[in-house]
């Protein structure tokens, strides 16, 4: 029995029941063997194996294009999802796909911007559900932001240094170049020589500048915050931490059942 559009958009987006975590956890497995297999492609592996490596990744190709279109056939505001951020990580991770027909060395630089797709599973604690926290969570998004990246930008800059560059061979070497970079580390013994490749390293320099503060001093704010603070649940509304003298729920109003700082 086919399902409703509403019903296919909760599933889609649902993390809770049963259904809407396998359908998703298929999704954020699908992402990290895609990504695998970019990975994978760059070193000299015998010419069946990545035969078979490129049917699997045109399948999951394939799944991905099939969920872009049920997506967008189950949202109820059709235009608002094309221009969301999400749908557009999700186009993104088939353009070259769509594409793939046209030698256009942008389009193929895209497939490294799937991994992203997995912000959608973080920013709702999917793939961590030991993560309890606030705190957590943002220490979490500090991390996969850290490892986004790093792999996005190694990919990218392999991609365009492989080419006229010996020094990099494999994605292993980007990858080590850009820790070193990120790091400010910075030994020197692999640089990117051509003009993308630069630009690329100066770009991934400003993302890591850009990113990483913001979201530390997030964290940084909110431990601040917590110190002057007592966890105690609000009957009322659920929310766990409370100023120290607070006797009602700044929320809500609910008395609080145990009076803070007792």
């Amino acid at each position: 029995m086919l399902l409703s559009r509403e019903k296919t958009e909760f599933y889609l987006t649902d993390l809770e029941t049963p259904i809407g975590k396998i359908i998703n956890l298929t999704i954020a497995a699908l992402v990290l063997i895609s990504s695998g297999i970019f990975v994978a492609q760059t070193y000299n592996i015998p010419y069946n194996i990545r035969l078979e490596l490129d049917f699997v990744d045109t399948a999951i190709l394939v799944i991905f294009a099939v969920e872009y279109i049920i997506r967008l056939w189950s949202a109820e505001n059709k235009l608002k999802y094309i221009f969301s951020f999400y749908a557009i990580l999700d186009l993104m991770a088939i353009l070259p796909f769509f594409l793939g027909a046209v030698d256009i060395s942008f389009i193929r630089l895209l497939r490294w911007f799937r991994i992203l797709r997995l912000i959608r599973f973080i920013d709702q604690k999917f793939l961590f559900a030991s993560v309890s926290s606030e705190d957590s969570l943002i220490f979490v998004r500090i991390l996969f932001t850290l490892f986004a990246i790093i792999f996005i930008y190694s990919g990218l800059i392999y991609q365009v240094e492989h080419p006229v560059n010996p020094l990099y061979t494999t994605f292993l070497d980007a990858f080590y170049f850009s820790v070193v970079t990120m790091t400010t580390v910075g030994f020197g013994d692999i640089a990117p020589i051509s003009e993308v490749g630069r630009l690329l390293t100066v770009l991934m320099i400003l993302t890591g500048v850009g990113l990483i503060p913001w979201q530390v001093g997030d964290l940084i704010k909110r431990l601040v915050k917590n110190v002057n603070q007592v966890e105690t649940i609000c009957s009322g509304c659920g929310l766990a931490f409370h100023d120290l003298d607070a006797a009602f729920c700044k929320r809500c109003g609910t008395k609080l059942r145990i009076k803070c700082g007792e």
